[in-house]
């Protein structure tokens, strides 16, 4: 009988045993659980550079030695710092959509040269690398062929000489007759002296660099560009002009 008891109280305490074992938490389980880290996707900084790189232009041989130093009367010509311009950022993959391209302008009959040197690739400054049209306010015009999204417009007058062109405007549309959709990107026109609206850009002397634009993706597939004469005289003269987009 006492054998009876003991058996019956050793079975009892194996059994309460093993139920707390089973009630127990394990040590992994003791530990408190840390809450999983949220994944978050780092968001392009508005104004950032993301997707953007510098557009490469080849510039032609400088003309003349210096930068000029004598500001042209009548005109709020920008001071030359005689540094590199800084780079101008393009998307990625823009490419040089004007090479080649046909051109048609104000002026019917070129005083020289033909309008086909305007995208002919040729930068060149010197005699036979430019077109000259008349006297005062006149344009060429670029037709890309399709609309595009155009990043920058790189323009060279005759830039054999530190000249100032008069009245710069370029603009871009949809429409070959500049009637409808009309988008100016540059414009230093700042009397309204050819009736294209008041310019705030400025005015520039011509060097080897060109005139880099920002045309800031707008959209279109002709680009016009106008002027009025020169502080070297009154005729328009044209060596190139790119437009890059895609």
């Amino acid at each position: 009988m006492k054998q009876t008891r003991l058996w019956i109280a050793s079975a009892a305490l194996a059994a309460f045993s093993t139920l707390a074992l089973l009630h127990a938490p394990s040590s992994h389980a003791a530990q408190a659980k840390k809450p999983a880290a949220k994944k978050t996707t780092k968001k392009p900084i508005k104004g950032s550079n993301v997707g953007m790189v510098p557009l490469m232009l080849s510039l032609p041989h400088p003309a003349f030695i210096g930068t000029p130093k004598n500001i042209p009367p009548g005109t709020t010509v920008e001071k030359p710092t005689g540094k590199p311009r800084p780079p101008l950022m393009v998307p990625r993959g823009t490419q040089l959509l004007s090479k080649g391209k046909p051109v048609t302008s104000s002026d019917s009959a070129p005083v020289i040269g033909d309008l086909r040197l305007v995208t002919d690739g040729n930068k060149e400054a010197g005699d036979g690398n430019y077109v000259e049209l008349g006297p005062y306010k006149q344009w060429v015009q670029i037709d890309l062929g399709r609309s595009t999204t155009i990043s920058a417009i790189a323009l060279w007058h005759f830039h054999s000489e530190a000249a100032v062109y008069k009245d710069v405007v370029v603009q871009v549309s949809n429409d070959k007759d500049f009637v409808e959709g009309v988008k100016t990107v540059y414009n230093n026109d700042q009397k309204n002296t050819i009736g294209l609206g008041r310019g705030t850009d400025p005015q520039y002397f011509e060097t080897a660099e060109g005139r880099l634009i920002n045309a800031k993706g707008v959209k279109g597939r002709y680009v016009r560009l106008y002027s009025n004469g020169s502080t070297g005289g009154d005729e328009n003269r044209y060596t190139e002009v790119e437009v890059y987009g895609k």
